[in-house]
């Protein structure tokens, strides 16, 4: 399995869905009815799959 570093799209998806679920975490936003924890879970699977698949 080769790593590769992910595209800088991908990485600044991961980044907005990061920023966004501390923004949960500290009740800046709080219309989005997922757990802060889920959602910084789902920032990191889309970096470990960008860094997983080639050209991704």
């Amino acid at each position: 399995m080769n790593l590769s570093a992910p595209t800088q799209i991908v990485f600044i998806i991961s980044l907005v869905i990061a920023v966004i679920a501390l923004l949960m975490f500290f009740n800046v936003i709080a219309f989005i009815p997922v757990a802060a924890f889920w959602v910084m879970t789902l920032a990191f699977v889309v970096l470990v799959v960008g860094c997983l698949l080639k050209g991704a």
